[in-house]
């Protein structure tokens, strides 16, 4: 569950920030605002052509004769097909060898037609008719329908238990090292479109910080900071704004808040550019801060400067939480994840989804390698007094880490 899902399932006060006052929005005066994403490059057919080779050299590897892909980021990222999942099944399937089938209601095809970005085979089933039977018998035709069928990690059980029924000789695994093998590792047109996204929310915490005033409400903070997205180019994501005690805790609180002059103002903002995500946290105080914040703040700047440190070519991922957290328990902070202390991961996996695999979190042993993206986060909470986070997103380089956005110079200098 990502960052967005997270804050509306919990019903907590991020909600308002994701969907701002629309009154208030609309009096946001943005006019020395421009966009900065015009010359951006989307992804195109060449791109995509790579993928599904890379796709199919890697089932070759592990012995896999095709992978199922139901509607969501996998399906956008090998065909190109922007679509919602609903009972109706719209579903892609990559064979090891030539091109893709996509299968769709009838009344559908037009539509999906128009974002389809890859060539591929074209199926279409009725009301009265089963898309599983389509996508069993297309497979039977090319007589992979004995051999090893990868499923998405998010495909819905019905059609991944729905495939297994029509194909008794089939053996059903896991496409994960075919679907992360491929998304886990960014190209450099990923990366760019990455960059940009994360250009845009520097720059619209540039503009939106020093318009916040006493009394201001998350909501409005929210609708500020989307507002300036929106006008540089890139489309909102999620705005949280949590403020004072609120921010102790990582996803907020339905307690009433507004800005008080002394109290932690904690944000986190991201958005995406042509599909691709950006994700940074600022925390910094109007006024004076106490000398506890600019400690706490302090340690999770080392915090994230560790990380960094740590994260090397073949390093285990989770040896970079490690490292945070043997700092932090030598501060007298958790141990492990107990409060006061760093409650959650030291960073998640980022490109299409705000949250992807792998985590750097503890355990973690998958070694990182070049074109992975990672946020790093490790914030700081203290349940009833205040929290900060800085967070930073990075990829790897055959040369170490680079961050996409630099972390701040100190906590009254926040952008």
């Amino acid at each position: 569950m990502n960052r967005r899902q997270l804050i509306q399932s919990a019903g907590l006060i991020g909600v308002s920030a994701l969907l701002p006052n629309l009154a208030f929005a609309a009096e946001i005066d943005t006019s020395d605002l421009q966009s900065i994403t015009g010359a951006v490059v989307p992804i195109g057919r060449e791109e995509r052509a790579g993928r599904l080779a890379k796709a199919q050299e890697l089932m070759r590897r592990h012995g896999i004769a095709a992978v199922l892909i139901e509607p969501g980021s996998s399906l956008i990222y090998f065909t190109g097909v922007r679509w919602s999942r609903s009972e109706r099944l719209t579903a892609a399937v990559l064979p090891v060898k030539g091109e893709p089938l996509v299968v769709t209601p009838f009344f559908e095809k037009p539509s999906v037609e128009e974002s389809l970005g890859i060539p591929a085979e074209l199926r279409v089933w009725q009301e009265d008719e089963s898309p599983i039977a389509l996508i069993a018998a297309w497979l039977k035709e090319r007589r992979l329908d004995r051999g090893t069928i990868g499923i998405e990690e998010t495909v819905r059980f019905f059609a991944s238990d729905g495939l297994a029924r029509a194909l008794p000789g089939a053996r059903i695994v896991s496409a994960n090292p075919v679907v992360r093998g491929c998304r886990m590792v960014k190209t450099p047109t990923e990366i760019a479109l990455m960059q940009k996204a994360a250009d845009v929310t520097v720059a619209a915490y540039r503009w939106t910080v020093p318009r916040i005033r006493e009394g201001m409400t998350p909501q409005e903070i929210g609708a500020m900071m989307n507002a300036a997205t929106t006008k540089l180019g890139g489309r909102p994501e999620f705005a949280l704004v949590l403020l004072g005690e609120a921010a102790a805790y990582p996803h907020g609180t339905g307690k009433p808040q507004r800005v008080r002059e002394g109290e932690v103002v904690l944000m986190d903002c991201g958005c995406t550019v042509e599909g691709y995500q950006s994700d940074i946290s600022r925390t910094f105080v109007p006024g004076r801060a106490s000398p506890d914040v600019w400690r706490i703040w302090s340690l999770v700047a080392e915090g994230q400067r560790i990380a960094l440190r740590t994260a090397r070519i073949g390093t285990p991922a989770g040896a970079v939480d490690d490292a945070v957290r043997a700092f932090y328990e030598r501060e007298g902070l958790g141990p492990r994840y107990k409060l006061p202390g760093l409650s959650h991961r030291t960073g998640h996996g980022i490109g299409m989804d705000g949250h992807e695999p792998v985590n750097l979190v503890h355990g973690e042993t998958t070694p990182l390698a070049p074109g992975m993206c990672f946020s790093n986060e490790p914030g700081i909470y203290l349940p009833g007094r205040f929290g900060v986070r800085l967070e930073d997103c990075f990829h790897m380089t055959a040369e170490g880490p680079r961050w996409f956005s630099e972390p701040p110079a100190s906590l009254d200098r926040p952008v």
